[in-house]
């Protein structure tokens, strides 16, 4: 069926607005809107027809109920309902009355036309009060992660507005011990901070087995500059309570939610961020990040470089010690899954590698000791040897029991690649 045909067989049915007459022949003739594609088939149906040109108001159309005609009210409603929220990229969806999306069916139906020929309302309306809210804001069309998505609900009147979660990466150095990475809820109390009527004397109505973390000195201050309603830290593997981490610091990404402010100095959310954690936690200079460095900072491999200081229960030599770090680094270690972790950790043996190993100092029965080792390498255990759970180990290399009295990280670094991928930085 040629054009004129459709457009004379869609007009037999009922008054017809341009942009549901054009919607049928959509892909036809790109670069036009369904309405100058409908206009340009009414008159070209009717100049055949000889017959007089009338003026259809869209709320005439059997079609849409004039739906088409308020594409312009659509979007200013969309600007008014995100307010202040800063956003550069968007997307439109929307939910049009359920006879609509019928009507707009049945009339290819009737006119004997492919079923899924042109295009459907639903994608006309997200498009053409896209359009308008892009003009409106001087923003982009954005169909995988943008920053605001509006949701039309035709049937019910009402415009939701989606504001999706900004990122921020960096590195953080933890200074002190007996710190975790994130949030510990108190396990007497559940995180509630109350036993009965009384403060949780667990850990004395906080919630929280440790005063503070690096989630909480670092999080909610991006949180609040960036206006949003709640954070996620999500860190690159996480360092023992007790150790520090030190060196360039461990990546990490906040992901701050239904945030009103993108456009955030970043030098200066730094400034904020340290200022804050003074003498507890450090983070390197922040960057604003897409969701892709989230996944990364959780996936990818890393090595990390620790330096141990150790106690033996009886002395050794700094020749039996050095002989033990070249025996770590010659042969796979073999560690079945650590007491201290057992409980949340599933029981199988785990095959590491230890890449270098030194020892800077050695006195009697005090070493400190540095070991640069794979991802998932139980460094304690390296060294405890965990009751045999750990083999080889430093402990039973020098035939004396060992200990690891302080624990720092000194580096965490992609196994074959940097953490900082500039595609995901901005």
């Amino acid at each position: 069926m040629d054009v004129l045909a459709v457009a004379t067989a869609a007009r037999a049915e009922g008054p017809l607005c341009d942009p549901c007459l054009g919607r049928v022949v959509a892909d036809r003739s790109h670069g036009l809107s369904n309405a100058e594609r409908g206009a340009a088939m009414r008159v070209g149906s009717q100049l055949q027809e000889d017959t007089p040109m009338e003026p259809l108001e869209p709320e005439a159309c059997w079609v849409c109920g004039g739906l088409t005609g308020r594409f312009d009210a659509w979007a200013d409603r969309c600007v008014a309902a995100v307010g202040e929220t800063e956003f550069e990229t968007y997307q439109v969806g929307s939910r049009p009355p359920p006879l609509v999306v019928e009507n707009d069916r049945l009339l290819r139906e009737l006119i004997g036309v492919d079923p899924e020929a042109g295009e459907s309302i639903r994608s006309e309306l997200n498009r053409e009060v896209g359009k308008r809210i892009g003009a409106l804001t001087d923003t982009t069309v954005e169909f995988t992660r943008p920053h605001v998505q509006f949701i039309l609900d035709v049937e019910a009147d009402s415009v939701v507005v989606e504001v999706n979660s900004a990122f921020v990466y960096g590195r953080y150095r933890k200074l002190r011990r007996d710190i975790p990475q994130t949030k510990w809820p108190c396990s007497e109390c559940d995180g509630s901070g109350r036993a009965g009527t009384m403060a949780c004397p667990g850990c004395e109505g906080t919630g929280f087995r440790y005063p503070t973390s690096v989630e909480q000195e670092v999080a909610p201050v991006i949180e609040e500059i960036m206006a949003g309603v709640d954070s996620r830290f999500h860190g690159a593997g996480r360092e023992d309570v007790d150790a520090r981490m030190l060196g360039e610091g461990r990546p990490f990404v906040v992901e701050v939610l239904e945030p009103r402010r993108r456009t955030v100095d970043t030098a200066a959310l730094t400034r904020a961020v340290n200022t804050a954690a003074a003498e507890v936690v450090e983070v390197s200079p922040l960057q604003h990040a897409t969701y892709e460095q989230v996944e990364r900072v959780k996936s990818l491999a890393a090595s990390k470089r620790y330096r141990a200081e150790v106690r033996f229960a009886q002395p050794v030599t700094e020749d039996a010690l050095s002989g033990a770090m070249e025996a770590l680094t010659a042969a796979p270690i073999e560690q079945y899954t650590p007491r201290r972790v057992d409980h949340r950790r599933a029981a199988l043996t785990r095959v590491r590698s230890v890449y270098e190993a030194t020892v800077r100092s050695c006195e009697g029965t005090e070493a400190v000791l540095e070991i640069h080792g794979e991802g998932g390498l139980y460094i304690k255990e390296l060294i405890s040897g965990d009751e045999g759970r750990t083999e080889p180990s430093v402990a039973g290399l020098v035939g004396a029991d060992a200990t690891v009295t302080a624990l720092d990280v000194l580096a965490v670094t992609g196994e074959e690649e940097s953490f900082e991928d500039p595609a995901y930085l901005r």
